[in-house]
């Protein structure tokens, strides 16, 4: 909580999205964030996974889980909510574990699902954000080493098609709006260094549809949050718009 704090003390978003907060319902610290002027959702269940929506301005038909009318997801992985007129999208998609795992194809059928659930409660031509970690690299400028042969998850072809499908339905990667070179991360292992030798993957995406995009004014991986003390692995991305 203490590095959230200190972000939103600098970086003073308007509405942020938050993953993987390992917290149970009750657990979670609305009245913290209260007092720092953000209203605040959460979904969690208390183990490794959980998503929230902070928000200075606003925060109505809030949603947990997906809309698209299939059995509940057993996950705390996805909550919607519209802040001031954009609907929004917390999602911390599953990680695979290894390709062709029962949770690889969780994550192939998980990411069907956010398309079927964006459909169900928005169009692409309305101001929408799908942010969080994908656990997924767009393509190999994403990748530290995209020649390593290993089988691995989050580069496969397969998991790159359920992105071009989110882009097919009229999302875009808003950060490639702006950034054409490789070597551009958002997390980095915590072991053997992996962060001051840049061996990271880009996995955590702002996806944004058209009205949005045309509103983008800049976006950023804010590098410095995953430096000092006990950071996440992951940075922060962030876009500002007019």
């Amino acid at each position: 909580m203490e590095r959230v704090d200190e972000w939103l003390d600098y970086a003073a978003p308007e509405v942020l999205l938050l993953q993987e907060t390992k917290m149970a319902q009750d657990q979670f610290p609305h009245d913290h964030y209260s007092k720092q002027g953000y209203e605040s959702v959460h979904a969690g269940e208390g183990r490794w996974n959980g998503v929230a929506i902070l928000s200075k301005v606003g925060i109505e038909d809030c949603l947990t889980g997906f809309a698209d009318g299939a059995e509940a997801d057993p996950e705390a992985r996805i909550i919607s909510a519209v802040c001031s007129g954009v609907q929004v999208c917390s999602v911390y998609v599953p990680n695979g574990r290894e390709v062709d795992h029962d949770h690889y194809k969780y994550k192939l059928s998980w990411m069907s699902r956010l398309k079927d659930h964006l459909a169900a409660i928005c169009g692409p031509g309305d101001p929408v954000l799908v942010g969080g970690d994908y656990n997924i690299c767009p393509d190999d400028r994403d990748v530290w080493d995209p020649d390593n042969p290993y089988p691995r998850t989050h580069v496969t072809q397969k998991e790159r098609d359920t992105l071009a499908a989110l882009e097919d339905w009229g999302l875009v990667d808003l950060f490639r709006q702006f950034y054409e070179a490789d070597g551009l991360f958002s997390w980095w292992d915590y072991r053997d260094g992996a962060f001051h030798k840049k061996m990271g993957l880009r996995i955590d995406l702002l996806m944004a549809s058209q009205p949005l995009v045309d509103r983008a004014t800049f976006c950023l991986i804010d590098r410095t949050a995953r430096k000092g003390k006990k950071p996440s692995d992951h940075a922060p991305v962030f876009v500002d718009l007019d």
